[in-house]
């Protein structure tokens, strides 16, 4: 979904990916996201030192089907108020929701609901949560995506299914100056790659955010189709890494991202394995 400058990166989700609420004990856990949310608060805290006026922030709607005052003073009592807004809709009503909220990326456990956004335009995963996630930072926010499918089109992806490795290395050989056409998630990538911008305009060498291309691509022409189609789009990954086929869960690791975007159930499984939070772009 297109989002013009100037107005806010909004990232919707369902609540209880938050906030877990234990309704027998009227108590509250933090739930699988609740670091991202942090992180997201952290980046617009420092965009406000900066920014004192913009609008061009993170803003995360928390999707529950009924009316709850619970969740209403979770938030506040968290303190992020100035990000979060409760959203309390019907299941019917979600999508026009999403498109009236210009909706950036919205995130569920529930297959359908991702694929019925995706359908409309709108940036959407399946979240798969690790049996024991690895800590990560609240003060900076990492985001790893995976290349095919997911920041760039299903096009190169089909050939390798269609007709194996090596028609695949051809096609890219071929066609390794020719940008390639974008993806679900174009869109979301580009909104962070902008406000990074927007803190090194004001000279500041941030790490605040920080994004990740982890992809089974390998450093041939493969890979430099990647950069290079990157580079026509201007956005400036934090780091690139090629795997040539070889398992995902060691660079993620290593990375600790929030979040990792890919379309292959494989891997996720290598990301969920390293404790890592992983999203599926289903094919749609």
């Amino acid at each position: 979904m297109y989002r013009p400058r100037g107005i806010p990166v909004t990232i919707a989700m369902s609540s209880d990916l938050v906030f877990v609420m234990d309704q027998q004990s009227d108590s509250v856990r933090p739930g699988p996201l609740f670091s991202f949310i942090r992180a997201l608060k952290a980046v617009n805290d420092h965009l406000l030192q900066y920014y004192k006026k913009s609008k061009e922030l993170f803003k995360v709607l928390l999707i529950a089907d009924n009316s709850s005052g619970s969740l209403t003073s979770t938030i506040r009592d968290n303190e992020l108020e100035e990000l979060i807004i409760a959203l309390f809709v019907s299941e019917e009503n979600l999508l026009r929701e999403l498109k009236r909220n210009r909706t950036q990326l919205y995130l569920s456990t529930e297959n359908s609901k991702v694929q019925e956004a995706l359908a409309n335009d709108i940036a959407a995963a399946v979240v798969q949560i690790p049996e024991q996630m690895k800590e990560v930072s609240e003060t900076e926010l990492r985001v790893a995506f995976d290349g095919d499918a997911v920041i760039f089109s299903n096009e190169s992806e089909f050939v390798f299914a269609e007709q194996g490795l090596q028609a695949f290395l051809e096609h890219e050989r071929k066609h390794v100056e020719d940008p390639m056409k974008k993806g679900p998630l174009t869109g979301f990538l580009k909104s962070l790659e902008s406000l990074k911008k927007k803190l090194r305009d004001k000279g500041l060498k941030s790490n605040m955010i920080r994004t990740y291309l982890v992809t089974s691509r390998g450093p041939g022409c493969a890979g430099y189709r990647a950069l290079n189609t990157l580079q026509r789009w201007d956005l400036e990954m934090d780091e690139a890494v090629f795997l040539g086929g070889t398992g995902k869960g060691p660079t993620l690791q290593r990375i600790g991202p929030h979040i990792f975007f890919d379309d292959q159930e494989r891997h996720v499984e290598d990301a969920l394995a390293v404790g890592t939070l992983a999203c599926q772009v289903p094919d749609n």
